[in-house]
């Protein structure tokens, strides 16, 4: 009985010791054997690379040690000492390492993202002076932008903690972030980890850290700054900005803006530089507004290509007087001539005709008004009329490109609808966005966001716009061999205040597509301020978008085609025009010889029946083949002559 009632006191002793064990100290004695066989560590996922279109790296993240110091310990040892030690290392000087330790507390970092030869030399300092207590590393990913200035404006940058501060880095900073896990690792007993444990490390698999692919194309990209790096030497404009788009899926291939600067170092430069002027700057159009005027009007019927203005060089809306850009005179011209010339005159009489609602309401379909949705940070949405509040000289300095304000993107994207038979399209710059396993987390699509014009409207705009720059005031951003249509604009800047135009102070721009016959690429080049005196947009914005759209049709291998507008005015010049006939006889009191119209262009014929006293109607294009009324016929004044132009 004494053996088996020690034997049930020893057993409750060993089960009393047992709980104890397991509920007292369960908890320290397991972390105590977690320390014998391993040790807790923090394991950090590098930022999602952004790639270009064709996956070209265009940011990327790494894995680098950042140092830092213990002062509660380190002032325990001999902080003179290892300040005097450390800092050749690091590259400081003593004094910023003894500031750093005169802060207290546990934790100050002493250098960020520190290069392999720093690392190196400051473990074994620490490993040889047994520092462990005091000084430390953390792994933290160090961004890289391989390119330097390449898409800057559009990648934006990096800042402390991998918060991402501008561009798409902002922009998708909550996707492409890194993210710190805790892991543990497996030791032996000189803390040296066991193989198993390496082999057992499996990929990031969470919800970060993904891959975000552009629409941009590297090497469009590249051509593109080039260009804008010369037009910065050739003005010295206070800025510069170039954006190309696929019309026919919205896609942004080239976005740039001059100033700029290196995301790799971005603190060294000011904050306008970091700006993105294609999607933040607000501007008058001017002139290319006139685009969206032109097919406004002919798709409300207002107007017609042949329909005949009288330009007396400048009108009165409003008490406002309205010129044109030179300040003469067209006198008799077609609506044709008015888009090629760009008269103000003419668009102010369409603006008129057209109205405040509809004038707002094509603005409104074709864009304006409103942020793209382009998805970059940013973005402002313009400023457009009320119609209820609009004067007459309201409408009519809109219609010109005035009183209204526009982003580059805005632009872009009214042009790529006309190039694409009148619809507009929802611009991107992301392309995809992958996961970290590789799966595809977003792609975008082609996303239409209405029509702006009917088709057969839009061909007839398209066919005004090449006349532009075959024969017109966008003439220097024709590329010998391709059909290009487009639109110049030089619209005068507006003071700060916004309480009227600053004199002398000048937006030069080109906004066109190309080829006609099968648009690939929509550019706007837009010069703000140019500083020598040259400010207008057919002189110094097309002969840039020229030189970009003859290397981008020739990197996008796009075949030549036959411009029919290249040899018009030659032909003109050469066809011999017969003399007319003289009418023979007195002319009675109100009556009038009809001339003889063979051969004129429509602008000539026009002016010829105007000087004569008659009404003028034309058919067609080209030159005049035939007209209604016989040459040498004796009519009375202010009858109508109507004419047919053709090859």
């Amino acid at each position: 009985m004494r053996v088996l009632a020690a034997m049930l006191v020893l057993m409750g002793i060993i089960v009393l010791r047992y709980g104890y064990v397991q509920l007292v100290q369960g908890d320290k004695l397991a972390a105590r054997m977690k320390s014998l066989v391993g040790q807790e560590y923090e394991r950090q996922s590098p930022r999602g690379a952004i790639l270009d279109r064709n996956g070209r790296e265009l940011a990327v993240s790494s894995m680098t040690k950042s140092l830092f110091i213990d002062p509660s310990q380190a002032s325990k040892k001999d902080p003179d000492g290892i300040a005097a030690d450390l800092a050749p290392l690091i590259g400081q000087s003593p004094e910023d390492v003894q500031k750093a330790i005169a802060k207290g507390g546990g934790f100050v970092w002493l250098k960020r993202f520190l290069s392999q030869d720093e690392y190196d030399a400051v473990k074994a300092y620490i490993r040889e002076k047994e520092l462990t207590d005091c000084l430390g590393f953390v792994d933290e990913p160090k961004r890289y932008y391989p390119n330097d200035v390449l898409a800057a404006n559009v990648l934006g940058f990096v800042g402390s903690e991998d918060k991402g501060l501008d561009g798409v880095e902002q922009q998708y900073d909550s996707l492409i972030k890194g993210e710190v896990t805790e892991s543990f690792l497996y030791t032996d007993s000189r803390s040296k980890p066991i193989l198993d444990s390496i082999f057992q490390k499996q990929p990031y698999r969470g919800n970060r850290c993904k891959t975000v692919q552009l629409t941009i194309d590297s090497t469009m990209q590249f051509t593109v700054e080039q260009e804008l790096d010369r037009a910065m030497a050739e003005n010295n404009p206070a800025a510069v900005t170039c954006v190309v788009m696929d019309p026919k899926t919205g896609d942004v291939l080239a976005m740039a803006s001059r100033p700029t600067y290196n995301p790799n170092k971005y603190y060294d430069y000011s904050p306008e530089a970091w700006k993105n002027r294609a999607v933040s700057f607000i501007y008058e159009p001017g002139s290319t507004f006139k685009s969206v005027v032109a097919g406004a009007a002919l798709q409300e019927k207002v107007v017609t290509p042949n329909q005949v203005f009288v330009d007396p060089g400048y009108v009165m809306v409003s008490g406002r007087r309205i010129q044109n850009w030179n300040g003469a005179s067209f006198g008799t011209v077609t609506f044709t001539d008015v888009v090629k010339q760009s008269l103000n005159t003419g668009f102010a009489q369409v603006g008129l005709r057209l109205g405040a609602e509809n004038l707002m309401k094509y603005a409104k379909e074709f864009g304006f008004g409103e942020p793209t949705g382009i998805g970059l940070p940013g973005e402002e949405a313009g400023i457009l009329f009320n119609p209820d509040d609009m004067r007459a000289s309201d409408i009519a300095t809109t219609a010109i490109g005035q009183s209204i304000a526009v982003t580059p993107i805005q632009l872009v994207r009214a042009m790529a609808a006309i190039a694409n038979d009148g619809v507009v399209l929802k611009p991107h710059i992301v392309k995809s966005i992958q996961n970290a396993d590789g799966s595809t987390y977003m792609e975008s699509q082609r996303e239409e966001v209405g029509r702006a014009l009917e088709s057969a409207t839009d061909k007839t705009l398209v066919g005004l716009l090449e006349q532009v720059v075959a024969s017109g005031g966008g003439k220097k951003a024709a590329v010998k061999g391709y059909r290009i249509a487009g639109k110049t604009g030089t619209a005068q800047k507006i003071r700060p205040d916004g309480t009227g135009y600053m004199e002398g102070r000048y937006i030069a721009s080109f906004c066109g597509f190309a080829p006609v016959e099968d648009p690939q690429i929509v550019v706007l080049v837009m010069i703000d301020d140019p500083g020598t005196g040259n400010f207008y947009g057919g002189q110094i914005a097309a002969p840039v978008a020229q030189r970009i759209f003859a290397q981008l049709l020739r990197y996008l291998r796009v075949e030549p085609s036959t411009d029919p507008f290249a040899d018009m005015e030659k032909t003109q010049r050469e066809k011999p025009r017969p003399e007319p006939k003289k009418y023979e006889g007195e002319i009675p009191t109100g009556m009038i010889v009809v001339p003889d119209f063979s051969g004129l262009s429509i602008r000539a014929a026009a002016q010829k029946a105007a000087a004569a006293g008659l009404q003028f109607e034309s058919e067609g294009s080209g030159t005049a083949v035939s007209q209604s009324i016989p040459a040498n016929t004796l009519v009375e004044q202010g009858t109508s002559v109507s004419v047919t132009f053709g090859q």
